[in-house]
């Protein structure tokens, strides 16, 4: 009778996230900014977008962008943690460790993580860099932004948080004393080590933007594969580097 009562609540936790994953899919569908309606508002500013899901420079606007964010980042986030949350629930299904725990501080960390990237848009917007809608209007942003990205690719802390990503079995099983709360918390700094860099690229390719949003999506939990993510990282930081150096060279 146990047993059945753990499988079944499993269940439970199993729909309930891949009912946000698809709820937060289903928000960023409803809310995004086609592409003929981006071209005008960068001609004719925040203006024309107020009616509808703009940033102003006020806490509306700061709701209004970390929601976005939030949103964003159960979309984009949670599908490539998937593995490392089948592997804590199989340990959990044996220990009689709860699963919904760990969910949530992950989702913790991203919340944070919205917190501070909607403050950065409305940053950015406050010193015209990006439009109302978050789409880099300066060239040398953008080739920051590629830069930054790029090597970050190359550096020893995304390679180390990538390196738990992939052994998530592993990882569990030197913090499983900690308790799935604690270690909820702590994959989602690893997640948003190896992330973060990627997710920002947003205000390249458009925040709000289905199309970014999803090969960035894809781009990440391929990275995150044991053996398809090892010989993709490189090879991704040259090609964003690459891509810096040629928006410079159109700005010069």
């Amino acid at each position: 009778m146990l047993s059945d009562r753990i499988r079944t609540m499993g269940a439970v936790q199993w729909l309930s996230l891949f009912g946000m994953i698809l709820a937060a899919w289903v928000a960023l569908y409803l809310l995004a900014v086609p592409t003929e309606l981006r071209s005008l508002s960068r001609i004719y500013g925040a203006d024309f977008w107020a009616a509808l899901c703009t940033v102003t420079l006020d806490g509306a606007g700061y709701l209004n962008a970390t929601l976005m964010w939030a949103l964003m980042a159960a979309a984009m986030m949670l599908p490539t943690a998937l593995p490392a949350f089948a592997t804590h629930d199989d340990l959990g299904r044996q220990t009689g460790v709860r699963f919904a725990p760990l969910i949530a501080g992950y989702v913790v960390v991203w919340l944070g993580f919205a917190l501070l990237a909607a403050g950065l848009q409305l940053l950015l917007f406050r010193f015209g860099l990006i439009s109302a809608i978050g789409d880099s209007l300066s060239v040398w942003l953008t080739a920051m932004l590629l830069l930054a990205a790029g090597l970050y690719q190359f550096s020893p802390v995304k390679e180390a948080c990538l390196a738990k990503c992939r052994q998530p079995l592993t990882f569990f099983m030197q913090h499983w004393d900690e308790g799935p709360w604690r270690n909820g918390l702590r994959l989602g700094l690893i997640c948003l080590g190896c992330c973060w860099a990627l997710m920002l690229l947003a205000f390249v390719g458009g925040v709000m933007n289905l199309a970014f949003m999803g090969m960035a999506t894809l781009i990440m939990v391929v990275e995150k594969m044991p053996m398809i993510g090892r010989i993709v990282t490189r090879p991704l930081g040259i090609l964003l580097v690459l891509g810096s150096f040629a928006v410079m060279l159109r700005a010069i």
